[in-house]
């Protein structure tokens, strides 16, 4: 563990990329103590300019909204649907890619086609047809990133499993009397861990521009305030109120270049090769 903090420690980019990450991390949780209030709720004439008031450093949107506390909480809805729907999809992809590898034949070829349907379909698509279909809430925007992102994982943990399959390891395994399923929790997707945590923290990111975007579009959760909603809401008045649309887009554009650093950082951390040239 020493090691693989000192080796991601060298990279700076994903020093940095954390160090973003956390300030996001930290500004959703603290969102409901510092803005105890409503984000939904007028406090102030719209359209006040940033930095014209101490109470309201980033100014009012076009109802009089606090930009600033529509930005913590937008950060909550951000990362929930980012963390969670990354875990579902994780859950749908790792079996159908783990048992596509390692069983080969039909069963690969099954699977693998039922993954190629999900990919012939753009994500944005189908995940605006899904969200359409369910009404819009954070449990249907949700399982629609979900449903749209685990090919990838699929594919990347079939590849993986594929390359271990014929391992002499796993050989000794077979001819010990183990179980295929023990095989695979025990030995196969333990050394795949790698590549599906390097992958994993894109997908987050992957997931929070999916979930703006369906927000941007009116899709969101009505209940929720989102930065894609407030980009959204935005974007009639851009001229007149140019700091509605500016600041939750800096949110979007640092949470979102945040993870794609920490996973540059995690693959040189975890890719014992580029390990061994650091050194």
């Amino acid at each position: 563990m020493a090691d693989f903090w000192k080796r991601f420690c060298r990279n700076r980019g994903a020093v940095i990329g954390i160090t973003i990450l956390a300030v996001v991390v930290l500004v959703a949780v603290l969102a409901p103590l510092v803005f105890p209030q409503s984000p939904w709720r007028m406090v102030q004439r719209p359209f006040l300019p940033p930095f014209s008031m101490e109470q309201y450093p980033l100014g009012t949107d076009a109802l009089g909204r606090n930009v600033m506390s529509g930005l913590a909480y937008g950060a909550q809805v951000s990362l929930l649907v980012g963390l969670v729907s990354t875990v579902a999809a994780l859950l749908i992809g790792i079996p159908i890619g783990a048992l596509a590898g390692y069983f080969g034949g039909w069963i690969d070829d099954a699977l693998m086609r039922f993954t190629e349907f999900f990919q012939t379909v753009p994500s944005f698509a189908l995940a605006i047809v899904l969200v359409a279909i369910f009404e819009p809430s954070i449990q249907s925007i949700i399982a629609a990133i979900a449903i749209v992102s685990w090919p990838p994982v699929a594919r990347l943990v079939r590849g993986e499993v594929l390359s271990l399959r014929s391992r002499e390891y796993i050989e000794a395994a077979i001819l010990s009397g183990q179980t295929s399923a023990a095989i695979i929790l025990r030995q196969v997707l333990p050394n795949t861990l790698s590549p599906i945590i390097v992958l994993a923290s894109l997908m987050v990111a992957t997931a929070i521009l999916l979930e703006s975007s369906l927000s941007f579009l009116g899709l969101g959760d009505p209940n929720m305030m989102s930065w894609g909603y407030m980009i959204g809401a935005a974007r009639t008045v851009i001229r007149q109120a140019w700091w509605l649309s500016f600041f939750p887009g800096v949110a979007i554009l640092l949470t979102v270049l945040a993870l794609n650093l920490i996973g540059e950082g995690l693959n040189d951390a975890l890719n014992p090769r580029l390990a061994r040239r650091g050194k």
